[in-house]
């Protein structure tokens, strides 16, 4: 969701890429603190040695791991609904087809309507948004660690599980330390 929200600055708001830097520089001050919020930021600010941003000229395909994969097929099994993470994973696959989406681009272009609102508001909307989301998409995994844990009569501590993804993994969010 990160991905959209850049999108919707970029494409609807216009915004160019030291703004939005700025607001995700902003954002990580706040509620959605996080590793992937910060590395966004760094991302948008950093220039090559031109001194250009250097992520337009980043191949817009992503590759994967296998974590997410492995999370939806758990939720699968054991009938948890995970699907922001599902979602995602399903994001990577359709951006692995590069080639496929340009040649779509070409034939359905998608609007291009300008946007004429409040842009500060928009931009406070997008935050919640992806706070929502952020919120969602813990409450799902814990909800998948709780069956699981029933399933195989695990004793799971919920907190201490939250303080070591805190401690430093790609989902790490101050958010987090919420979760006692």
């Amino acid at each position: 969701l990160i991905c959209e929200a850049y999108n919707l600055m970029k494409d609807v708001l216009g915004m160019e890429q030291n703004e939005m830097a700025s607001v995700f520089e902003e954002w990580n001050k706040g509620e959605l603190d996080s590793f992937l919020i910060e590395i966004t930021r760094d991302i948008l600010k950093f220039k090559d040695s031109d001194g250009k941003y250097l992520l337009s000229k980043i191949r817009d395909s992503a590759g994967q791991k296998g974590t997410g994969k492995w999370t939806g097929i758990s939720a699968l099994e054991y009938g948890v609904p995970v699907t922001l993470i599902g979602e995602a994973v399903f994001a990577r696959c359709l951006s692995a087809l590069k080639d496929e989406r340009v040649k779509a681009s070409k034939i359905l272009p998608g609007a291009a309507a300008k946007f004429t609102g409040d842009k500060k508001a928009f931009l406070e909307h997008l935050r919640k948004a992806l706070y929502a989301s952020k919120i969602i998409s813990y409450a799902q995994g814990f909800m998948l660690l709780r069956e699981a844990a029933k399933v195989h009569q695990w004793n799971l501590n919920y907190g201490s599980i939250a303080l070591m993804w805190r401690g430093g993994c790609i989902i790490r969010s101050v958010f987090l330390g919420n979760i006692k």
